[in-house]
């Protein structure tokens, strides 16, 4: 990828993003929609727009339907905020690696308690790991002896 299909594809995102939060009103698009890619062809024919719905599968369906019927005003916006002879054709397509993300924390999350320990996230600020405070007060027998 060129620099030039990395700043168009990243002032598309940019523009896209903006477009699907502040001027669409579908109600078939959940808030929860956040552009996470958008990968420019060489000849700039096409964007492929990755989109991430937290949403169950069945409405992360409908908003991918949605997008791609709404394509040709993504691109009459674009048209005026990119100095290309051609617009790309935005093409939508979804992106699991949040969602994914998010269930192997649940995973982990979950491995965690059946092993009886509390996540590090989950954890107090106050509440120190065992294994430091251990060390805390075999640190602080050995100030008291050499006083």
């Amino acid at each position: 990828m060129s620099r030039r299909t990395e700043r168009v594809g990243n002032l598309i995102r940019h523009l896209v993003a903006d477009t699907i939060q502040n001027r669409l009103s579908d109600p078939r698009i959940p808030t929860i929609t956040s552009v996470t890619r958008v990968d420019v062809s060489d000849d700039f024919s096409v964007a492929h727009v990755y989109v991430s719905v937290m949403a169950t599968e069945s409405q992360r369906k409908l908003c991918l339907t949605a997008l791609r019927k709404a394509s040709g005003l993504f691109r009459r916006i674009l048209a005026p905020q990119l100095s290309l002879r051609k617009i790309p054709a935005v093409d939508f397509r979804l992106d699991d690696s949040v969602r994914q993300g998010f269930e192997t924390v649940e995973v982990i999350d979950r491995a965690m308690r059946e092993l009886g320990e509390v996540p590090q996230w989950e954890r107090d600020e106050d509440e120190e790991p065992e294994s430091n405070t251990n060390q805390d007060e075999d640190q602080g027998d050995n100030r008291q002896e050499g006083a």
